[in-house]
């Protein structure tokens, strides 16, 4: 099922790259940009992701974080934040529940084949924790800069 603006944000606790627990619940009170992508490491998320990192200082300066959730474990999240100098939470939901009820899980097409994973997707929570934003099914590149347009952060 996918988010709306106005829905509460489902509230949730993942493992980040550090093995440590991360919940929205922490971040109330702070706008947070969930970024949802299928595999680190990876040419599209590589790119979504350094995009965020180039773009965190005018996110940050509009008190946004960026949280970022993939199905990795957390070995691969940490291998992905080193090589990439990420420095923003990447949070590891293996069993997928997370994504699913962010409605980020589901049915797609991969090079003409319907396949099930992740449907790269982005919701902006405020900070009551309700839905600012959803956007489904982005694309990897040029998506930070639409979504800080959208947010009224850039022209």
């Amino acid at each position: 099922m996918r988010l709306s603006p106005g829905d509460l944000a489902p509230d949730f606790e993942l493992l980040d790259a550090d093995e440590q627990p991360v919940s929205l619940m922490q971040l109330r009170g702070e706008r947070v940009v969930i970024y949802f992508y299928p595999a680190a490491l990876t040419p599209g998320c590589t790119t979504q992701a350094c995009d965020f990192r180039d773009n965190l200082a005018v996110l940050k300066g509009a008190d946004t974080a960026v949280i970022g959730v993939s199905p990795d474990q957390p070995a691969k999240l940490r291998e992905f934040r080193e090589k990439h100098g990420l420095t923003f939470p990447l949070l590891s939901d293996p069993d997928h529940k997370v994504l699913e009820a962010f409605g980020a899980w589901g049915e797609k097409k991969l090079y003409g084949k319907t396949v099930t994973g992740v449907i790269r997707s982005t919701v902006v929570v405020n900070g009551k924790g309700e839905v600012e934003e959803a956007f489904y099914n982005v694309k990897a590149t040029g998506h930070v800069a639409k979504l800080l347009r959208d947010l009224k952060l850039a022209s």
